[in-house]
């Protein structure tokens, strides 16, 4: 009998899988198969965890594209603006080389008294050092926004390069993952094999048993099939942008927190009311969520939610000190302020760089989920 078992092992190896099994009782292949059982549920649950990194990379990598391209737009705007003053300078000085140095003195010997000839020579002065002090203000603002630019576009970078990691990672699981459910497949089907084969051993004990006490009397071995229990049906389950403020309840901050509110406003909206409540408004709906921190500051310094926290625009901002409209409407928010029109929303995105169904209001678009 031992024979015949191991023939019926060698036999399944040979037809269902290439994988060499040795062990040939029934505890062996209970240990193997509860082992590989374990190893397969550790592979899920570090898939699940690597499905959730990668969806967050991609919101993370969204929310820098869409800040990206609001910064490139600021950037083209403020070269513009800087040509222009440029231009402008250029026609001054044109000009007052033509008329030359002799209309100049006219000018100042024209004053009527020593004020006013103070005055005009002040003001003769003061066109030059405005020029020139705007144009290198303008040259800061453009150097500044380009370095910007170049931040996001390296945290990009790096992201993307996490998110190719990730995926591949993931497909190294999924092919460990199938191999490991193909081994499972092969160790269940031997143990399968292995309990019916047992099972008819015993069957056939009982029949020699039974035959044997009653060598006189035919033996009639009844022939008994389980009927297969119907499941029960289960009963399907049945389905179940203005300006106007609405309240959606007031909260209390520090004075710190409020510092942090007023500060990542003014970093994510136009300085406009509509556009920082709009800004406002979700921050207090994700305070009001279970799905989110509770807190100001856990919110804003959330891992890979807000631009500003990355790149320290918003501990410049809050060096300097965010500005009285800013602090305004945060107040309004925590008084319990909210845009009406984006009352239901938990994210926003530069509405430049998506398409996405939303609200836009002062060029964000705002959605209720990613």
């Amino acid at each position: 009998m031992k024979l015949s078992i191991g023939i019926l092992i060698c036999s399944l190896v040979l037809t269902c899988s290439p994988l060499s099994v040795h062990a040939t009782d029934i505890t062996d292949l209970e240990t193997r198969t509860s082992s590989l059982n374990s190893q397969l549920e550790g592979i899920n649950q570090e898939m699940v965890k690597i499905s959730d990194e990668i969806a967050s990379a991609k919101n993370q990598i969204e929310i820098i594209h869409s800040e990206i391209l609001r910064t490139q737009d600021s950037l083209a705007d403020a070269q513009a603006d800087e040509s222009q003053r440029y231009e402008a300078m250029k026609a001054r000085i044109k000009y007052m080389y033509e008329v030359g140095n002799e209309s100049l003195l006219e000018m100042l010997f024209s004053a009527d008294s020593m004020t006013d000839f103070l005055n005009k020579a002040e003001f003769i002065e003061n066109i030059s050092s405005y020029d020139r002090d705007m144009l290198v203000k303008l040259r800061t603002i453009r150097e500044d926004i380009a370095e910007r630019e170049q931040v996001l576009l390296n945290q990009e970078s790096s992201l993307e390069d996490l998110q190719e990691q990730l995926e591949q990672r993931r497909v190294e699981l999924n092919a460990t993952a199938k191999a490991t459910s193909t081994d499972l497949a092969t160790f269940n089907a031997q143990l399968a094999l292995l309990r019916e084969e047992e099972a008819r051993q015993a069957e056939a004990a009982r029949k020699a048993e039974e035959a044997k006490k009653n060598a006189q009397k035919p033996v009639t071995v009844p022939t008994v099939s389980e009927g297969e229990k119907p499941g029960e049906d289960k009963k399907p389950e049945e389905d179940v942008t203005d300006s106007t403020v609405v309240n959606g309840g007031a909260a209390s901050v520090s004075g710190s927190e409020l510092d942090i509110f007023a500060a990542i406003l003014e970093c994510e909206a136009m300085q406009e009311h509509d556009s920082l409540l709009a800004v406002a408004t979700v921050i207090m709906n994700r305070m009001s969520s279970s799905i989110f921190p509770n807190t100001i500051q856990e919110i804003v310094y959330a891992e890979g939610q807000f631009e500003p926290v990355w790149t320290g625009r918003l501990d410049t901002v809050l060096a300097r000190g965010p500005s009285d409209l800013s602090y305004q409407v945060a107040q309004e928010a925590l008084n319990g302020a909210r845009l009406a029109a984006v009352a239901d929303c938990y994210y926003f995105l530069y509405a430049g760089a998506t398409d996405r169904v939303g609200v836009n209001v002062g060029n964000n678009l705002f959605f209720q989920s990613w």
